[in-house]
């Protein structure tokens, strides 16, 4: 085993036919297309960051898309054919999917259509954002005017 190999994450086979071999997961099965959670997206191979879930949207590809990645966490390569831009990990090289441009989805003008199998997610601690229900206004205007009170004293 190599060196560099040895730092990788142990992956299934099927992790490996995708994330090694560049294979694509099967539509519709991938465990984070639907996952609406906040939080992060990892390289399953090496565990660098790759997306936030606030990049994450609905495109109706069938896998996960994100409409941007963290600075310099994503490669772009074309593919043999010239048709598709490969998307890999620039820190381990694992094969993400394929970006897209020009389709309109969101005001970035890009989707990258993700392999759920090629990430882990991080959820965040903050999952929920509060509930703005008029007693939860309410406190939060009690909790502001007694700061204000206690600054001008």
């Amino acid at each position: 085993m190599k060196e560099e190999e040895a730092k990788h994450n142990k992956l299934t086979k099927e992790e490996e036919r995708v994330i090694v071999s560049k294979g694509t997961e099967q539509s519709f099965t991938g465990l984070f297309n639907d996952n609406w959670k906040r939080g992060t997206y990892v390289c399953k191979r090496c565990g660098a960051k790759l997306y936030y879930s606030e990049s994450k949207f609905e495109a109706g590809c069938e896998w996960p898309s994100f409409d941007d990645e963290m600075l310099g966490a994503v490669r772009r390569t074309s593919d043999p054919d010239g048709v598709r831009t490969e998307i890999s990990c620039v820190n381990c090289g694992a094969h993400l999917g394929h970006v897209f441009t020009g389709e309109g989805f969101t005001q970035k003008n890009v989707r990258h259509c993700v392999n759920s199998i090629s990430m882990e997610f991080i959820p965040d601690e903050r999952q929920e954002l509060p509930s703005w229900t008029e007693e939860n206004i309410k406190r939060a205007l009690d909790k502001l005017c007694s700061w204000n009170r206690h600054v001008n004293l």
